[in-house]
């Protein structure tokens, strides 16, 4: 079913996909979706999973001092990765960073950078992950409805740059 989400998702936005037209590409009844299933959104929800971890990942992919001039690889591959199913992802991700994968990725990321600020023993451990997360879903999902003019590897390194500068700002 997540497939089938993904291919209604690929041709226009999660609001105007239906659970029949799922249903009816991934060959299953209408009883089996909500067997598994509360709605669309819970689904894309469950769908966007891998996603979102492989972004919250990319971003903590780095040990030591992070290198501002230098976003990590698996930063930069993930922008790559992304730009190549950017019409899939637009139906789930609103901008301005909403919708099902915007929400998810901004919780999980939040939750993640938060955790990390605690174990570096980083001052304002929930605001600036709430900075963070807000940041980068919200540049993310504008990059992809094309808001931000910019090549996958130009736009790790912007989004990189900002969010170490979000980091390194001196908090009482």
């Amino acid at each position: 079913m997540r497939a089938a989400l993904f291919e209604e998702c690929a041709g226009r936005p999660l609001d105007e996909v239906g659970v029949a037209a799922v249903v009816r590409r991934a060959g299953v009844g209408r009883a089996t979706f909500y067997l598994h299933y509360g709605g669309l959104e819970e689904l894309a929800v469950d769908a966007c999973a891998e996603v979102v971890r492989e972004a919250v990942d990319a971003l903590h992919a780095w040990r030591g001092t992070p290198d501002p001039a230098r976003p990590p690889e698996p930063l930069t591959a993930f922008f790559g990765e992304l730009a190549e199913r950017a019409a899939l992802h637009r139906g789930l991700l609103r901008e301005g960073g909403g919708g099902p994968l915007g929400d998810l990725l901004h919780r999980e990321l939040r939750e993640r950078s938060r955790r990390e600020r605690e174990l570096a023993g980083a001052p304002a451990p929930e605001l600036v992950a709430s900075a963070v997360a807000a940041t980068f879903t919200a540049l993310l999902a504008d990059w992809l409805h094309g808001r931000i003019d910019a090549d996958p590897a130009a736009m790790a390194h912007a989004a990189w740059r900002l969010l170490i500068s979000l980091h390194r700002t001196p908090l009482p």
